[in-house]
């Protein structure tokens, strides 16, 4: 044994150890209960940041804890492959994006492999390799012939320089973002999934996680958006007709305050909207904002902050029930494809419509009111869109009715006039799934001479991604290249493969199924392997995936569930959102107001006597830089942590240790060297101790008897920590399981040198508890001091309950909440008889000056308050 520390060799050997073994290769076992633990997969970037070693390192502890309580543990990994940050990179590199990509994947992997991970490598999968997206594409072809996912024209933001789409977040300031050309709204077709036929189901089944942090849940259930409402319409006026189709007799809007129907003061309707085309063709006026209203976002984010700009188009329509005519305008606000296009506005009970009325002068209506409240035209209260204790007015036969009356009144007089019916409906809107980009998955369909749309027939699936193009951001290569496109249809005539290629998020919505079978020939997962697996038992990652890919994921379920291909409802059972990794950021600021960051590796800070922080030096210059605060590690800050120079400093447990010491794992953690450099030399501590004590270890059981009181207390300690390490463990507080094995090292270094079968007990205990964070150092550990059998699969043992019981006990004494004394009292001692031995002890008679304290709180176990 090794008389010091030296985490690298022995963190290459365990590691080679496992690897030759295969120890953490996994098979289907019906004879066992599984655990599925699974952090959610990375894109291959080039380099691990400290947000994926936190992430990796909890579902790791976890997954190894799972493994000491005898479970067969399945934890995989992969790569979320596709995408355009691989575009971008080739188009840099000139490289093609696979070759980046696949550069990158092997790189990462042995970051990953070089922090210990108890990861099943068998099972890696890529989702740009053919054999994975095969199985996405032969899904597609399925829900395409149920019509789950149709083809439609979409508005999407396009860049006429690079002529492809672009997401809301590479508009700035209406422009492209790389090109910096003025974007466009433009419709093009494009392929949808049916979401919205799962949303009452993707709603309901919240109810059913309970393993899911609350926020999270409403994160969801907000996005989802279900609200009672009703479909309105409202007839054209027989001189608003002109250029409109003979199918179009009315504008129909969705409104969730059909009560306000009669303070309805106007129409808005979105640029695309056909009565806003007719309306412009023999107004220029018109025909001009309405082009730059389609040069807008289409975000709905930014449409809520954008500023609100409308013009008349001197169309009118019918209110339903009070026979009034009303206006109708385009309005930048309205999104063509989010509803009907068009909206009532009511001026006077929603503030963004009386923002809008009193910019063009229209009209203000008050039809709701409130007792003890006035109404004021000229100032928006809060009060106005109130639904809870209001009632109508000006509104005829519906006087006085409340919100709830008003609806169900109004509901059924529209529905006699042919008029309007009340609707549920959700925010949620169908996926659209189409990108005009390269490296993505190809979507599986042709387009044969008759204009159909053919699903790719399984035999000629997959539909390949061709891997040596470098693309030069003018579009789509794939558009661009006829032999691609070129193809033919079933009966062997000319027709065209679509261009287009899927969202990323299709390939990260199933990812987790495939790794139950990912050499399966046969389907998407094997059924046997389904059976078993079935769901995720706890799913680690970001809070910032809240939305989009746990909800597409859980929709993805949903649909191989009626394709029969598993047997879940719900893909993940408990979900872990793991805290930021913030990192102190140091800069200097030039004349012009730039700033240069600098990394904290390279300033030398100074700080005040209490820890914080009041300067730093640059240490290549020796001159001040400025604090900017702790933030999340970013490029862009420069304060990023290389995690693979931390491991070729102190070893991967002292990072793994670190991360898991610092903060639970739901909460912010902030990167401190000092804090790094503790970790170490707790580790340096731990295995000093074993090799001091190596050759004074007994196996022989403890006989609890024969302990004297000192050793019966280090007992005590060793089994009360084991029992609150259990208990932290089944709660993921990481944290506090590392402070009992500090606190089991700090008894068992009190043990008497004669003692040395409660030092084996207590070693064996502290190792065992401590394996699953750093791994390495216990395994060394556990084979160098000779104890039995594998400890990977040696359970954590249950605390001794005669080690916990105690003849005394010892309390910290509080004067009004300030801690004064200690005492030791019988462990059976009433309240009364802990109060007396607190008062008599001098220094608390000190501080109570002989008054009888007013109240006295005796906290079982810890701690006696008096307050004087």
């Amino acid at each position: 044994m090794q008389p010091h520390y030296q985490p690298q060799t022995l963190e290459a050997a365990i590691q080679k150890s496992w690897a030759e073994n295969r120890t953490f290769e996994v098979k289907t076992d019906p004879t066992r209960e599984k655990f599925y633990c699974l952090s959610m997969f990375p894109y291959p970037s080039g380099r691990l940041h400290m947000g994926h070693v936190r992430n990796y390192t909890i579902g790791d502890v976890i997954a190894r804890y799972q493994r000491m309580l005898g479970k067969n543990v399945l934890q995989p990994m992969g790569w979320d492959a596709f995408g355009m940050p691989a575009e971008n990179a080739a188009m840099n590199h000139q490289v093609a994006p696979a070759a980046w990509t696949y550069s990158n994947i092997d790189y990462m992997k042995t970051q990953l492999k070089a922090l210990g991970f108890a990861i099943d490598w068998s099972r890696e999968i890529a989702t740009c390799k053919p054999d994975y997206y095969r199985w996405e594409q032969w899904l597609f072809t399925r829900l395409f012939e149920k019509g789950l996912i149709y083809r439609k024209n979409g508005t999407v933001n396009w860049d006429p320089v690079d002529q492809t789409v672009l997401a809301n977040e590479q508009v700035i300031d209406g422009r492209g973002w790389r090109s910096g050309a003025l974007v466009e709204k433009r419709e093009i077709p494009m392929y949808y999934f049916r979401i919205t036929d799962y949303a009452e189901e993707l709603l309901r089944d919240l109810d059913t996680l309970d393993g899911w942090p609350e926020r999270v849940k409403t994160m969801q259930r907000n996005w989802i958006g279900k609200s009672r409402g009703m479909t309105i319409r409202f007839a054209l006026r027989d001189d608003s007709r002109q250029g409109l189709p003979e199918d179009i007799q009315n504008v129909q809007v969705y409104t969730t305050r059909p009560d306000t129907l009669l303070g309805a003061t106007y129409l808005a309707v979105a640029a695309e909207h056909p009565l806003a085309t007719a309306a412009a063709i023999d107004n220029p006026a018109l025909a001009a904002f309405i082009n730059e209203c389609k040069a807008g976002s289409v975000a709905e984010a930014d449409v809520a902050t954008m500023e609100k700009k409308g013009m008349a188009t001197g169309r009118y329509v019918i209110n339903p029930l009070s026979g009034e005519a009303l206006e109708v305008w385009v309005a930048n606000y309205v999104l063509w494809g989010y509803g009907d296009g068009a909206v009532m506005a009511v001026p006077a009970h929603d503030e963004r419509d009386f923002a809008f009325a009193h910019k063009y002068g229209l009209p203000i209506k008050q039809v709701v009111a409130k007792d003890g409240e006035h109404y004021d035209p000229a100032t928006w209260q809060e009060w106005y869109a109130a639904k809870e204790n209001t009632r109508l007015i000006a509104s005829g036969a519906f006087d006085g009715l409340d919100f709830s009356q008003a609806f169900d009144a109004i509901g059924t007089a529209l529905g006699k006039s042919g008029a309007g019916e009340e609707k549920t409906q959700y925010r949620l809107r169908d996926w659209g799934i189409s990108r005009q980009r390269y490296w993505g998955c190809p979507i599986p369909i042709i387009h044969d001479a008759a204009g159909r749309d053919l699903p790719v027939d399984d035999r000629d699936l997959p539909v390949v991604l061709p891997e040596n193009i470098i693309p030069d951001g003018s579009g789509s290569p794939l558009a661009k290249d006829p032999a691609y496109y070129q193809t033919t249809d079933a009966n062997g005539q000319p027709a065209r493969r679509e261009t287009d290629t899927m969202d990323t998020f299709v390939e990260s919505s199933w990812y987790f199924f495939r790794y139950m079978s990912p050499d399966y020939q046969g389907g998407m997962v094997a059924p046997e392997d389904a059976a078993y697996w079935q769901d995720v038992d706890q799913y680690i990652g970001g809070i910032e995936h809240a939305i989009l890919h746990l909800l597409y994921a859980r929709f993805f379920t949903k649909l191989m569930r009626d394709e029969g291909l598993v047997q879940v409802n719900e893909p993940f059972k408990r979900l872990l959102t793991q805290g930021m990794v913030l990192a102190a950021t140091w800069y200097r600021e030039d004349t012009s107001g730039k700033k240069t960051w600098y990394n904290p590796a390279d300033v030398e800070a100074q700080t005040d006597d209490k820890g914080r922080v009041t300067g730093g030096t640059l240490m290549a210059d020796g001159q001040p830089v400025q604090y900017g605060g702790m933030e999340k590690m970013s490029k862009s800050k420069n304060n990023g942590v290389d995690p693979e120079a931390l491991v070729q400093k102190y070893g991967a447990d002292t990072a793994r240790l670190y991360t898991m010491f610092t903060a639970p794992p739901e909460s912010t953690l902030e990167w401190s060297e000092s804090g790094v450099e503790g970790a170490h030399k707790y580790l340096r501590r731990l295995w000093s101790y074993a090799y001091e004590h190596r050759d004074a270890l007994d196996a022989t059981p403890v006989d609890p008897a024969a302990l004297d009181a000192k050793h019966k207390t280090i007992r005590h300690t060793i089994h009360s920590e084991l029992r609150s390490a259990r208990y932290d463990y089944s709660r993921n507080q990481f944290n506090t399981v590392v402070s009992s094995t500090m606190k089991i090292l700090n008894a068992i270094s009190e043990i008497d040198a004669t003692n040395n079968r409660l030092r084996y007990e207590g070693l064996r205990i502290l190792l065992l508890v401590l394996a699953p964070i750093a791994p390495h150092i216990t395994a060394a550990l556990w084979q160098e001091l000779g104890y039995t059998g594998n400890i990977l699969d040696t359970a954590i043992p249950e605390p001794d309950e005669a080690a916990l019981q105690q003849d005394s006990i010892t309390l910290a004494v509080q004067v009004n909440g300030k801690r004064r004394a200690e005492i030791s009292v019988a462990a059976d001692a009433d309240n009364d008889i802990i109060i007396t031995a607190a008062l008599a002890h001098p220094d608390v008679a000190r501080h109570t000056e002989g008054k009888t304290p007013k109240k006295s709180i005796v906290v079982p176990g810890k701690l006696v308050n008096l307050v004087i």
